[in-house]
C-alpha cells in the first residue's frame, strides 16, 4: 500500500542484549555503582554494538570515557534523576563511520528504556 509511508528497513544495527542489561544497571536505584553507560562498536565490526564502559559519576564522568575515535551511543542518569540518552561522534571520525552510525542512532537508543530525552554529550560535558 503507498499510503503505508514505504517499505521499513532494518537500520543494520546488532545491538547485543548487554546494552539493555547495562541499561538497566544505570536505571537500578540500588545500583550506585553504575550511572552512565557507553555503547559502540566491537573491534573490527561495522554493525556490532555491544557496551565498551560503564561506570559512576554521573555525566561529566561519562563524557570523560568517550571514546576519542569511534562513534559512541550510550545514557546516563542526570543530576535531577532522570535519564538521558545521547550520541556522540568525534571530528576525527571518518565519514563513512559518522555516516553508519548515524543509521544506527536509534536502534541503540531505541534499546534505553525509559530515556526521556536526549543530551548534547562531547568530552568536558557538564550538567
Amino acid at each position: 500500500d503507498p499510503r503505508s509511508g514505504g517499505l521499513k528497513r532494518s537500520s543494520g544495527g546488532n545491538v547485543h542484549a548487554i546494552v539493555a542489561e547495562t541499561w538497566a544497571e544505570v536505571r537500578d536505584d540500588g545500583n550506585t555503582q553504575v550511572d552512565w553507560m557507553i555503547a559502540s562498536y566491537e573491534s573490527g565490526s561495522k554493525s556490532d554494538i555491544t557496551v565498551v564502559a560503564k561506570g559512576n559519576g554521573g555525566a561529566s564522568a561519562c563524557a570523560d570515557a568517550l571514546p576519542e575515535l569511534e562513534p559512541a551511543f550510550g545514557g546516563c542518569r542526570m543530576s535531577n534523576g532522570r535519564f538521558s540518552g545521547f550520541y556522540y561522534c568525534p571530528e576525527a571520525c571518518s565519514a563513512m563511520k559518522k555516516g553508519r552510525a548515524s543509521m544506527h542512532k536509534n536502534g541503540v537508543l531505541n534499546v534505553l528504556e525509559g530515556r526521556d530525552g536526549e543530551i548534547k554529550m562531547a568530552p568536558g560535558f557538564n550538567e
